[in-house]
């Protein structure tokens, strides 16, 4: 079952749902629009290893957009700042962000019960756009769960991107053992 706009309300005044900053106008029937942050990254290395820690380059969107090139993955972050501590957050591209070519995740659409800081985008494109610091990115939708969870997100021991940040946060797939 997805949350509605007056469940998502009910949720954030019980603190199972935190939004910072949270805008009034950014909540749809049943979603929370979400925007890209300043702050974006690109692998140093062209050639990625998943069992080696990946660097990345940090770059800051300016005022007049930075413009993104096909066949390059760039990590993003939203500006907003979540947890959810008795719902899954899913995080989808909004349809207008799509019709620009973007696509704001790879794999990584759905968070965890516990999940508790801003969201990694990891953002391509199929031709050259431009993007701005502030512009809405994707929406977060909110569905329930049934049963009783044995460890939430932030409490894990194995879990890997739990430190709270601003900014993206590149692949710590090195970290498990394999």
């Amino acid at each position: 079952m997805i949350l509605t706009d007056t469940t998502i309300l009910a949720e954030i005044a019980n603190g199972t749902i935190i939004i910072e900053p949270f805008k009034p106008e950014c909540l749809g029937t049943n979603s929370y629009d979400v925007h890209l942050s300043k702050y974006l990254a690109i692998y140093k290395n062209h050639i990625l290893d998943a069992r080696k820690h990946n660097e990345i380059e940090e770059i800051i969107i300016p005022p007049e957009g930075y413009v993104l090139q096909p066949g390059t993955l760039y990590l993003g972050a939203t500006e907003e700042y979540t947890e959810t501590h008795r719902h899954v957050p899913f995080l989808e591209g909004k349809s207008s962000i799509g019709r620009l070519g973007i696509d704001i995740h790879a794999t990584a659409g759905k968070g965890d019960v516990g999940f508790c800081n801003t969201w990694t985008l990891e953002i391509s494109c199929v031709q050259p756009v431009r993007v701005y610091a502030g512009m809405p990115i994707g929406q977060l939708i909110y569905f329930c769960v049934d049963g009783d969870i044995q460890h939430n997100y932030r409490n894990k021991p194995n879990a890997k991107y739990t430190k709270r940040t601003i900014k993206p946060v590149e692949s710590m797939m090195w970290k498990n053992d394999f």
